[in-house]
């Protein structure tokens, strides 16, 4: 499927009964076909939620980016991105009537933050996977959707920023740290572990 007006193309995934709607937010230049986010949708989708897995570029921007690697870093794009993204789902029959949370990887997460703030409304709950939600900068202080930061914990760079970024948070927040896994979390079951720490978050705070 295709959003409109922004020309993405997407996944929606709408399993029987949903309880709510998990948007994807991929960063440093991965997409919507990124295995490890498929397999925590997969995991989400058996908990009775539904997946968006969507690209935050276009083909033409994909193209660019490739060669400058800066929209990937650009946070207040994504977030505008990610604010038109979920506006889009709200019009969607399949969805419209869930509340909705982003799932936020590396520079996605920084981006979900910052989205969460501009439609405090529409997002009801935010993880970050590995993310740089340091990035969203003065948006932290303004966040309202309940954040799950997961970091691994030989991923000592990014557990240290999470650290100092959830400390300027208001809103309610949990540190994960999952033992030995590495930034991508590529260690046997440190995925499933993020996988089901997720499910439970949105299960819990989007309803």
């Amino acid at each position: 499927m295709r959003v409109q007006p922004t020309g993405l193309d997407g996944e929606l995934s709408v399993p029987a009964a949903a309880t709510a709607v998990v948007i994807f937010a991929h960063g440093s230049g991965s997409s919507r076909h990124s295995p490890r986010n498929r397999y925590v949708a997969d995991l989400l989708n058996e908990g009775g939620l539904a997946t968006l897995l969507i690209d935050l570029l276009n083909a033409d921007e994909q193209a660019v980016d490739q060669q400058a690697a800066q929209l990937r870093f650009d946070i207040p794009f994504l977030a505008d991105r990610l604010v038109a993204i979920r506006k889009w789902l709200s019009q969607q029959p399949q969805v419209a009537d869930l509340k909705a949370g982003y799932f936020g990887a590396s520079t996605g997460a920084g981006g979900a933050l910052v989205a969460a703030v501009e439609v405090p409304d529409l997002i009801h709950a935010v993880v970050s996977r590995g993310g740089r939600i340091d990035l969203a900068g003065s948006a932290l202080a303004k966040v309202e959707a309940p954040t799950l930061a997961i970091v691994g914990g030989a991923d000592p760079l990014v557990l240290e920023l999470n650290r100092k970024a959830l400390a300027q948070m208001r809103c309610p927040t949990r540190l994960e740290i999952i033992p030995g896994a590495g930034h991508l979390f590529e260690e046997p079951g440190a995925l499933h572990e993020v996988a089901t720490l997720a499910r439970a978050w949105f299960k819990e705070r989007v309803r």
